[in-house]
């Protein structure tokens, strides 16, 4: 399905069909007004299998996103330039699903971080969640989502219509791609340095340890190794997003 097709076709698509086209539209330049008007139309019982399958939440989430920060991006730039990019540009209401207004930080911290805080590093709750947020919030958390997610920085990772048979598979993907053009590991100092998000999110992936066990999932540190981690700087200079198939 695609954005430019006929309305019943639209109005009647899975919200998973859905999410894919927004994202297609925003990738080739068609309107994606149809789109949005069917996001937001949605009846929530349409929701249930993203409430209900982690997959399928993913790849709807995910999707969303990286869609929505890619029109943010296009249509409102001086948002992102703001000095207040946190709340300006990170808090304006992208997509709405189910009749419910959503920004980018509901639908990163609120639902694919399941209610944590952006300011917490992993381990302190997201304040006063909304009904909403509480009833599509991931309960287990993906931390391979960082790798995923376009926030519209010049080191952000591409971005890549998920899918839910094998979103698994394209995670995978994203986070090897995304550490292998990233990490560097100088094995005679005991030194790797590696991307911002392990600083600002540690407790996503379990903490010191768990962020060891997760570069040496993905071949960058030897197993048995235990470097001193270094944090590469991120470039926040907005950047038009890549997209890889």
């Amino acid at each position: 399905m695609d954005a430019t097709g006929d309305a019943e076709a639209v109005a009647d698509a899975t919200p998973t069909a859905l999410a894919q086209a927004l994202l297609t539209a925003t990738r080739v330049g068609d309107d994606p007004g149809p789109v949005l008007s069917a996001l937001a139309d949605l009846d929530e019982t349409a929701l249930d299998g993203v409430r209900d399958d982690r997959r399928t939440a993913l790849a709807f989430w995910l999707n969303c996103y990286n869609a929505g920060t890619t029109l943010l991006v296009e249509r409102l730039p001086d948002l992102y330039e703001s000095r207040l990019r946190s709340l300006r540009f990170f808090r304006a209401p992208v997509v709405t699903v189910a009749g419910h207004s959503l920004g980018l930080e509901a639908i990163e911290h609120g639902i694919l971080r399941g209610s944590r805080s952006k300011f917490g590093l992993g381990y302190l709750p997201r304040l006063l969640p909304d009904s909403f947020e509480l009833r599509y919030r991931l309960t287990d958390p993906d931390p391979r989502i960082h790798f995923a997610l376009h926030c519209g920085a010049a080191s952000c990772p591409a971005i890549r219509a998920y899918d839910p048979p094998v979103v698994d598979d394209q995670l995978d993907t994203a986070t090897r791609a995304y550490l292998d053009a990233t990490v560097e590991y100088d094995g005679e100092a005991g030194v790797a340095r590696v991307p911002r998000p392990f600083r600002w999110f540690p407790g996503d992936f379990g903490g010191r340890r768990g962020v060891l066990a997760f570069l040496r999932r993905y071949d960058q540190i030897p197993d048995g190794e235990t470097p001193t981690l270094r944090y590469l700087e991120w470039d926040w200079s907005r950047d038009a997003p890549t997209f890889v198939d």
